[in-house]
């Protein structure tokens, strides 16, 4: 068999210099991708043209001679025709398994531009919709976005949508129901709305239609739950539009943050489906979340039974759908839901030794975690828990992460840095960031989060989303967010110093999120070794005007060396997907930006 020497850069046991000639069989490569603009974030090799790609790994990358000498018969061959390649997008916090779930149910606003147009679009779509079902319109948007910047009124919502049920998730502060909506639910001025929430009423005592969870979002959650589910099949064919939408803006990971409403195992069946068929498109580690108050230890105690960490039957792909730990609420007693339209929320008087008893069997049995901590008040006294556990049951086996941390301090900081954790941040104040600023001021919202002082402290740090029901779930505002600090309305929030470059930023979405999956060292960078999980843009994200970075999209998104999401002149390497299911879905009309 002939034998090419070709410079392989990358990770080679033994290796002292970066230039290192090796031998590759002729035939052993099985894509080739050149004439790119490949940014590779690593550091041994910071640009090439192209790159090959042998059993879902990145055998070689280099210039485009070197590379396309490697071309074998069965080498499948692309052109990127001069495009920006990086490496896949990975989320480190998305809901990414329940988002399936309710996806072709949901009418999404995300890229609408103007108030007039939202409210067209609830019109159209509750003409469509059947007798007995909603218009949902769950999360994902901002007034600020808007033309007209502001809510919409219930006198508009109730004209757009007369007869038809309609339901508004805006954040977790508030919700709008229209008055078909709250007759369906049977909602009148009689009935009790959750502890810490409101059914809004004018001054003759009538229902507005407004919703507020101040501070308990439970009102929100419980109108979700209400409304009607999708039978089996649909839920099967929802997730699979929405994980080709997650695709289509390149990501190739996402770390799955379990959420309210979500059960174990039950309502993780759809993705579980697709990932036994190998058709889930993209890599998922997910995390388990407690539904109920106070049962929370009897829950973790019986999935530890169950469940191994990073196993999962019949994933997809290595690592592709695995169990990795606990998260994002351990105990909802350590819940402090990021309402900035209302104060701050203390912990539950039990949520020290509700925290501890949790936290504790987790460690004990070297299961990752993670926890939902909005406010750096609420951070500290978890990290008492934490450091007390840890002088038992040390940490040092586990990962473990804060999520969002918007309001954490430099003393906590150092507390996390000490204890070997690391901090996930989501682009929540690209959504939420005037409502902050009106209660908390400019000034603080300069360092909300405070990303920079993180990096210097050294501390591992995953970019990502929240999406779906609190900020959209589109990596590219996030990425937007990170190096602008700017809301999805325009209004400057980051200091210049705690603004990234558009190199950290993407770091941060790549191999920054592959710590939290103890993944750092296989996905995150372009690189001999690493998965092969990449993609070709739409504009190229290095050099495209700030503004117009939250319009990017993937032309091409490979996953393991496979194609998984094709665009423009790489439309035909897909298939497409069958119609969303119920034919009605917004899906079939409406292509969230």
């Amino acid at each position: 068999m002939k034998k090419l020497p070709i410079l392989f850069l990358g990770f080679i046991f033994g290796a002292l210099t970066i230039g290192v000639f090796f031998t590759v069989k002729a035939n052993a490569v099985d894509l080739i991708v050149y004439n790119a603009k490949v940014t590779t974030l690593n550091s041994e090799q910071s640009n090439a043209t192209a790159i090959a790609v042998k059993d879902g790994q990145f055998i070689a990358v280099g210039a485009d001679k070197d590379i396309l000498a490697l071309k074998e018969k069965t080498t499948t061959v692309i052109d990127a025709h001069g495009r920006r390649m990086i490496p896949g997008l990975n989320d480190s916090h998305l809901h990414a398994t329940r988002g399936g779930r309710f996806y072709n149910m949901e009418l999404r606003w995300e890229g609408v531009n103007s108030l007039e147009k939202a409210l067209q679009m609830i019109k159209e779509q509750a003409a469509r919709t059947p007798k007995g079902q909603w218009v949902r319109v769950i999360g994902g948007w901002s007034p600020y976005q808007f033309e007209e910047r502001r809510m919409p009124s219930m006198k508009e919502l109730n004209e757009a949508a007369p007869d038809t049920p309609l339901f508004i998730l805006y954040l977790y502060s508030q919700g709008f129901l229209n008055k078909a909506g709250m007759e369906a639910l049977g909602i009148d001025k009689n009935t009790q709305p959750p502890w810490g929430s409101e059914y809004v009423k004018d001054e003759k005592g009538e229902l507005t239609g407004l919703l507020i969870a101040d501070p308990n979002p439970m009102i929100l959650y419980k109108t979700i739950s209400a409304l009607p589910a999708m039978n089996s099949e649909e839920q099967i064919n929802s997730t699979q539009h929405f994980y080709r939408d997650l695709v289509s803006k390149g990501l190739t990971s996402v770390i799955d943050a379990g959420g309210g409403g979500h059960y174990f195992p039950n309502d993780y069946r759809a993705t579980q489906i697709l990932a036994e068929r190998g058709d889930v498109p993209l890599r998922i580690s997910y995390y388990l979340f407690p539904q109920t108050a106070h049962k929370e230890y009897m829950d973790f105690e019986q999935w530890i039974k169950n469940n191994k960490v990073d196993q999962n039957g019949n994933a997809f792909l290595p690592n592709g759908y695995r169990l990795k730990g606990g998260g994002e609420f351990l105990v909802w007693s350590a819940g402090d839901y990021e309402n900035f339209m209302s104060p701050r929320p203390d912990l539950k008087e039990e949520y020290h030794t509700e925290l501890t008893n949790v936290t504790e069997l987790l460690v004990k049995n070297d299961w990752p975690l993670r926890i939902h901590a909005t406010y750096d008040q609420s951070i500290g006294k978890i990290l008492d828990v934490f450091e007390d556990v840890n002088k038992r049951h040390p940490f040092k086996n586990i990962r473990w992460a804060f999520d969002h941390a918007e309001t954490v301090k430099d003393t906590n900081l150092k507390r996390i840095k000490a204890l070997g954790g690391g901090i996930a941040i989501q682009d929540r104040m690209a959504f939420a960031g005037e409502a902050f600023v009106e209660r908390y001021g400019a000034e603080a919202a300069k360092y909300a989060p405070p990303i920079r002082k993180m990096l210097d402290m050294d501390i591992p740090v995953g970019a990502g989303t929240d999406g779906t029901r609190v900020s959209s779930y589109d990596p590219w505002v996030s990425l937007y967010w990170l190096t602008s600090g700017k809301t999805v309305g325009g209004l400057q929030l980051f200091a210049s110093d705690n603004i990234l470059s558009r190199e950290e930023a993407l770091r941060l979405y790549t191999r920054g999120s592959a710590w939290f999956s103890r993944e750092e060292h296989l996905k995150g960078q372009i690189a001999a070794g690493q998965y092969a999980d990449f993609i070709l843009l739409t504009d190229d994200y290095m050099t495209i005007k700030e503004d117009a970075i939250k319009d990017i999209r993937s032309v091409l998104t490979i996953v393991g060396g496979k194609v998984k999401y094709g665009a423009a002149e790489y439309s035909g390497l897909i298939k497409p997907l069958p119609k969303a299911l119920p034919i009605w879905s917004p899906v079939n009309y409406y292509q969230v930006k």
